[in-house]
């Protein structure tokens, strides 16, 4: 019970990595509706055109139980076809891999764990929710959550209320902010806690290097 409930804090902390939100909530007060469904829908695709990204991300916690925060930044990669890497630089060094059948996450200790998605069915809907937000997919996230934007392809704001109860389980709202690429995630969670992810530097590779393939083969 304990490894199903930590595997899916797992995944929602992957879920919920990228861009600069506006410095109020209005994207709230603006649901979906046919008349920006198209803009919304041509969001989504400019976000999946780019099949690799890479870059800095810089996440802070705001731990509402202490009232402090809590920072940390390293650098990501996204890929469409193989999964996502998290590598964590400051303020101390660990890697987290979801790939298609398994995560893994390395702790500075040298520790791996590893979870597969071999009969976990928790697994399979986490990352189709993870891979719509990532990969631009406008089907899953209206499957997934109650959806809401402001603003214009080169310059949008998104809101989700999530659906699905394992996530409403953990997560009240998520905000996403960006133009061109997903600049900044919020996540407002159940227990009072916010995490802000920024993502800068992006770069857009055809392929990923030999290293970089590493990654996605299981430890």
């Amino acid at each position: 019970m304990n490894r199903t409930r930590n595997s899916k804090k797992l995944f929602l902390y992957l879920f919920f990595v990228l861009s600069a939100v506006w410095a109020n909530e209005d994207v709230y007060r603006y649901p979906l509706v046919p008349q920006t469904m198209i803009t919304f829908n041509a969001t989504c695709a400019n976000l999946a055109e780019k099949p690799i990204v890479k870059g800095n991300f810089v996440q802070e916690k705001y731990l509402n139980r202490f009232d402090r925060s809590l920072m940390s930044s390293g650098t990501f990669i996204i890929s469409a076809e193989q999964g996502m890497v998290w590598e964590t630089l400051q303020p101390f060094p660990s890697t987290m891999v979801l790939a298609k059948d398994f995560i893994a996450q390395s702790r500075p200790d040298g520790r791996i764990s590893v979870i597969s998605s071999q009969g976990n069915e928790t697994f399979r809907q986490m990352a189709d929710v993870i891979s719509s937000v990532f990969s631009g997919q406008s089907q899953g996230l209206l499957r997934n959550f109650d959806v809401y934007f402001l603003g214009s392809v080169s310059n949008w704001n998104i809101g989700l209320l999530p659906r699905d109860r394992i996530i409403a389980s953990f997560v009240v709202k998520i905000t996403l902010s960006g133009d061109s690429a997903i600049r900044s995630i919020r996540i407002f969670e159940q227990n009072g806690d916010v995490i802000t992810y920024t993502l800068s530097n992006h770069s857009y590779p055809t392929a990923l290097t030999n290293h970089e393939r590493t990654f996605f083969s299981i430890p």
